[in-house]
């Protein structure tokens, strides 16, 4: 057995858990998620714990694969009660000369040194707040209640320039230290 899938998750005040045959729903103060879990997963709400237990009789995948769905989804799951009640924040650097990153609701605006300025369109869930300071790298924060869905907006931002060994720039996660390489040896004799 799995022994992430064995922990139980507590429920914490003012979030809400309800299972309809394989969807499990978590409603909290930040939001609503759902996720859909496989049937070989038996999931059960009690006392302010969520239990996730393996459904020996369902012969639809092997037993390794349930062992793997049970760690799986315990996580997904827990990651979902911590979302609605806490959320999740991602904050995020440009460096470079001349990078430039603004915000109209949920539009953000880059200027990243090409021809043209990148305007990407974020999901209703995620909220975003951007900085740019005098003598600071402009600074992206972004928050949601769907850890799955920040990483993929991160990720995705992220692709626009991605950090380059050589000067460091590109935009980073606030933190973040890139492997720097040396440049071009002088010329050999």
């Amino acid at each position: 057995m799995s022994r992430i899938g064995k922990l139980p998750i507590n429920i914490p005040a003012g979030v809400t858990v309800d299972t309809k045959g394989n969807v499990v729903t978590v409603k909290g103060p930040k939001g609503e998620l759902k996720q859909t879990v496989d049937p070989s997963i038996t999931v059960s709400v009690e006392d302010g714990h969520i239990n996730f237990t393996i459904d020996e009789q369902n012969d639809t995948v092997s037993a390794k694969q349930k062992q793997a769905y049970h760690g799986l989804y315990r996580a997904l799951v827990n990651n979902m009660v911590v979302g609605v009640s806490e959320g999740f924040k991602k904050e995020m650097e440009l460096v470079g000369v001349g990078y430039r990153v603004s915000n109209q609701g949920n539009l953000m605006e880059f200027a990243l040194g090409y021809t043209h300025p990148i305007f990407f369109q974020l999901p209703p869930e995620v909220k975003v707040e951007t900085k740019s300071e005098r003598n600071k790298n402009p600074y992206i924060c972004l928050e949601s209640c769907d850890k799955q869905l920040l990483g993929l907006v991160c990720a995705k931002i992220r692709s626009f320039r991605k950090p380059e060994p050589y000067k460091g720039k590109g935009i980073l996660f606030l933190g973040e230290q890139i492997r720097r390489k040396s440049g071009k040896a002088a010329g050999a004799k």
